[in-house]
């Protein structure tokens, strides 16, 4: 047999390989791959599983997106299939940017809870919605004191899977929250002034790079991409597993109080909640929020307070309890799992339009700040008296406590700050201008006060934030350039920067 027969057939064997490999020409190409290669796992419109994927996203903003298909893997080895398919890179193929560099890559999005508000967060027009909520398991480690999470678990799934244990584990305060973005965004919680965010208790990350490589990063391994993940969201890869702490948790009390709307009140919660956040008087069992309401041109003051131990009416509240206020209220001593759905009850189920704006300062010298804050919100506020459908929500809280094992470039022990929301819904996307404009106004207003008396920080909380902030140069330039550093390394083609366009992105 000749030389040149032999080498003949062995390009004739290659050939379905290449086939097998060869970068998809468009979305059609690439959903239908991934169904013919993983059967079950691919939806397309019209689809019953495909329509209540799409139509469970808590925003409208997110719902009204149609992508060219829904893939829900159920590990981290579909994910890892899935990423190579995009990337045209397979086992063999290595290619220019994006494994060929005559074909672009298929835009996809990253779905964990789908809780977050702006469009394009966790969904994408025309693209591949990768949803991870089919991997959502729970396991404890033999000493359960480590949780081993699925990337695509839902919070409020999770926590009646701890109570028999008597444990909690960090997440979401309100049900529907997922683990994912939640997580690599920070995390708000409850044990928050206890133990700092939510990702500075996260012990590893099981992560599919963008080369489709699964690998475990924790801080002995893979350090820089343990650290660049407690904060910096989607950018280096999909997170399959979180390893997190979990910690003894039996009863704890709180729950939700309400207020008439009066210029006392207000003057009350304003100077109760600038010596609850005066240093001096801090409590690491108590998390709070005052939550001002502006629904049916009516206003209305409600407190969101809680206590990880289980102690009523703890001497933290009094001078909040110690105002009179509307029967009844919810609060109790309950566990955390039914303190959430509880919780959530105060929030609707579904949003239509829906934004938000989140800043931090310094808690004030003299709870007049709080005042003029809250006047400038009221009176800004009733010019959108006639949007249909307006509600908005004015929400002042302490801002956790970091333990500096993050990215989120804060001072670790600050227990003086203090994390605002504006938060407005309405009905008709007709109206997202305007609505915008006023709440950016707004916010503006209230920052320019904050820096006129030296209290603003230069800080957006990524899970509460609006795509318009600059929520990753907030963190500073160093950690900014550390986690582009880390961009490089893991992902060089930039697959997490352009082939997955939604989200906060570290290099715009």
């Amino acid at each position: 047999m000749s030389r040149l027969y032999l080498q003949i057939l062995r390009l004739v064997a290659l050939l379905p390989l290449v086939a097998a490999t060869a970068a998809p020409q468009n979305i059609t190409d690439i959903c239908s791959l991934l169904n013919s290669r993983l059967p079950a796992r691919v939806s397309f419109p019209g689809n019953p599983s495909y329509n209540l994927s799409r139509t469970s996203y808590y925003s409208g903003f997110e719902r009204a997106l149609a992508p060219g298909c829904i893939f829900r893997p159920e590990n981290a080895t579909e994910v890892s299939h899935f990423v190579k398919l995009v990337t045209a890179s397979g086992e063999n193929g290595k290619g220019g940017k994006y494994g060929n560099p005559n074909l672009s890559t298929p835009k996809f999005a990253i779905r964990g809870g789908g809780h977050t508000l702006f469009s394009g967060a966790a969904n994408i027009d025309g693209g591949v919605t990768v949803d991870l909520r089919a991997i959502k398991s729970l396991e404890l480690s033999q000493d359960r004191k480590m949780a081993s999470i699925g990337g695509g678990a839902i919070w409020s799934d999770i926590y009646p899977q701890m109570v028999p244990y008597n444990l909690t584990v960090m997440g979401g305060r309100v049900p529907g929250v997922g683990v994912g973005g939640y997580s690599t965004g920070g995390g708000v919680n409850f044990l928050n002034q206890r133990h700092g965010w939510a990702c500075d208790n996260i012990y590893g990350y099981e992560v599919v790079l963008a080369s489709g490589e699964i690998v475990y990063a924790t801080a002995s391994s893979h350090q820089d991409l343990w650290l660049a993940l407690k904060g910096g969201s989607n950018n280096f890869g999909i997170v399959t597993r979180f390893d997190v702490a979990t910690f003894p948790q039996g009863l704890m009390w709180g729950g939700v109080v309400r207020f008439n709307y009066t210029k006392s009140n207000l003057e009350a919660q304003a100077k109760a909640f600038r010596n609850f956040m005066d240093p001096k008087n801090f409590d690491s069992a108590a998390d709070m929020g005052i939550i001002l309401g502006y629904t049916n041109k009516t206003f209305t003051i409600a407190n969101s307070l809680f206590y990880v131990d289980p102690v009523v009416n703890p001497p933290v509240y009094e001078a909040f309890t110690s105002i009179p206020s509307l029967k009844p209220n919810t609060l109790a001593l309950t566990n955390v799992s039914d303190m959430v759905v509880q919780f959530g009850k105060n929030l609707p189920p579904f949003l239509s339009q829906a934004t938000q704006l989140v800043y931090s300062f310094k808690n004030p010298s003299s709870p007049e700040v709080f005042s003029k804050m809250i006047q400038q919100w009221e009176t800004d506020i009733q010019s959108l008296a006639s949007v249909p459908g307006m509600l908005s929500q004015f929400l002042i809280q302490p801002q956790p406590v970091s333990n500096g094992t993050n990215s989120l470039g804060l001072k670790p022990g600050d227990t003086d700050t203090v994390m605002s929301v504006i938060t407005a819904a309405y009905t008709n996307p007709g109206d997202d201008a305007v609505v915008r404009q006023r709440l950016a106004s707004i916010v503006d207003k209230h920052e320019r006060l904050l820096r006129k008396q030296r209290l603003y920080i230069d800080f957006k909380y990524l899970n509460y934030a609006d795509i318009s902030q600059d929520v990753l140069g907030s963190y500073g330039m160093n950690v900014k350039r550390r986690l582009r550093q880390v961009s490089r390394k893991y992902d060089p083609s930039g697959l997490f920067q352009t082939g997955v366009p939604g989200g906060f992105k570290i290099w715009k």
